[in-house]
């Protein structure tokens, strides 16, 4: 593989790599927009229940299912930064279909569907490509601050985006929202084709060989890699308790805790606060106790925290929830920060496509069976044991990583490594 060159400034003052997290920050923030304008154009504007809008969240996610192993062998074939504005271009036509639709009094909750499907498979590429394309604007030695700075990002944009989309549909109407979604594609559309970093095309015979059989070396990789299949086992439990609890999140703190809808907003963005100082920390962990050792120690410190949420009460109680779910926050993406770096120096370029789509296909898999869990245990046993049930399973989720041979590492290993340890 050619030899990056060294860089000597920090990730953050590298032109190319500030047009890559501008236009994902922009990106981001429009797809935060989108999660809060799509329920509520559903529920405001057309009437719908709560099984619709239970219908467009798993919709957002099932892509993931449906073509996210697919995807990784796609991307692998391509050149990255094509993938990206593509991706891009289809969200920004698609969206604004919507408010046009309203406004011609033709709007249905099909096509608020296929738009939000359609998108979500767009999503899929872009995240695989992304994450592939970053290793081309940074160093091997910039891939750590470089992933924070894109989850510190990603915290601070679901912080944000909420309340942007509720300030714009009470003065606009709520398919207006969407149109901010298309202003922010537009936006990070035309940081990806400012970047100027050359990127090497595929390697030769890349696309010759069949699908199935690019699928499954990217499977292969991850799942017999020693370092791979416990970070994905991780990830899969992690999601499932997460989406356990948020399920019945809402309904435990308005009716279980007393808490009313607008304290509700802030304790749910608690998190998302955690996750931005996670991001923060990451690479500074990662510097003075090592990547693997570190991580482990941030996981242990961070998961227990998650049981202060169910002990949640009125009044001042509420602080159990907002104090686990920032600490918790904390946690989940400092090991995503870390871990994404691993990946894209660990794996070889030729699979890095497939490796990204196997992990995430293995992660969110996860995320509709903890949600629907999650929501049945709530209707039979109650709020309050549904959130000891999945924080409880939570808590512990970092033994999994422990197990692994990262614990014997100050460091996780890189390339080099990873070109032996794969496909033996």
């Amino acid at each position: 593989m050619p030899v990056r060159p060294v860089r000597l400034i920090a990730a953050g003052g590298q032109p190319d790599f500030r047009r890559l997290w501008l236009g994902e920050t922009a990106r981001g923030l429009g797809n935060s927009v989108t999660s809060v304008a799509v329920p509520l154009i559903a529920v405001v504007t057309l009437g719908t229940g709560a099984t619709a809008v239970g219908v467009l969240t798993a919709a957002t996610w099932l892509p993931w299912l449906l073509v996210g192993l697919p995807a990784g062998a796609w991307v692998d074939r391509m050149r990255h930064r094509p993938v990206l504005i593509t991706c891009n271009v289809v969200s920004a036509v698609l969206y604004p279909s919507v408010p046009v639709a309203y406004w011609c009094d033709v709007l249905t909750f099909a096509q608020l569907l296929a738009v939000v499907l359609v998108c979500g498979v767009a999503a899929v590429f872009f995240q695989t490509a992304v994450h592939s394309y970053l290793p081309t604007v940074l160093g091997d030695g910039d891939l750590l601050e470089g992933n924070a700075r894109l989850n510190a990002s990603e915290s601070g944009t679901s912080v944000a985006g909420p309340g942007l989309a509720g300030a714009v549909s009470q003065a606009f109407g709520a398919v207006t929202g969407l149109l901010v979604d298309t202003c922010m594609f537009a936006v990070s559309t035309l940081c990806l084709a400012t970047i100027t970093s050359r990127e090497e095309p595929p390697e030769r015979g890349a696309g010759q060989a069949g699908l199935g059989r690019q699928i499954g070396e990217g499977m292969r990789f991850v799942l017999r890699d020693p370092y791979l299949r416990p970070i994905v086992t991780y990830g899969a439990l992690a999601n499932f308790a997460l989406l356990g609890y948020q399920a019945v999140q809402v309904v435990f703190l308005v009716r279980t805790a007393g808490a009313s809808t607008a304290t509700v907003g802030l304790l749910l963005t608690s998190g998302s606060i955690g996750g931005i100082l996670g991001a923060s920390v990451a690479g500074a962990i990662g510097r003075r106790f090592g990547t693997g050792r570190g991580m482990l120690m941030t996981q242990l410190l961070t998961g227990p925290f998650a049981l202060l949420m169910p002990l949640t009460s009125p009044g001042p109680g509420l602080l159990f929830f907002a104090s686990g779910a920032f600490v918790v926050g904390i946690g989940i993406t400092a090991c995503n920060v870390v871990l994404a770096g691993f990946r894209q120096t660990y794996c070889p370029p030729r699979l890095l496509g497939r490796v990204v789509a196997t992990t995430m296909v293995c992660n969110h898999s996860t995320i509709p069976l903890g949600a629907l869990i999650g929501g049945v245990l709530g209707d039979r046993l109650g709020a309050r044991p549904t959130m000891w049930i999945m924080t409880g399973l939570l808590a512990p989720c970092w033994a999994v990583l422990a197990l692994g041979p990262m614990r014997h590492e100050r460091d996780l290993p890189s390339l080099q490594f990873g070109e032996v340890a794969g496909l033996q």
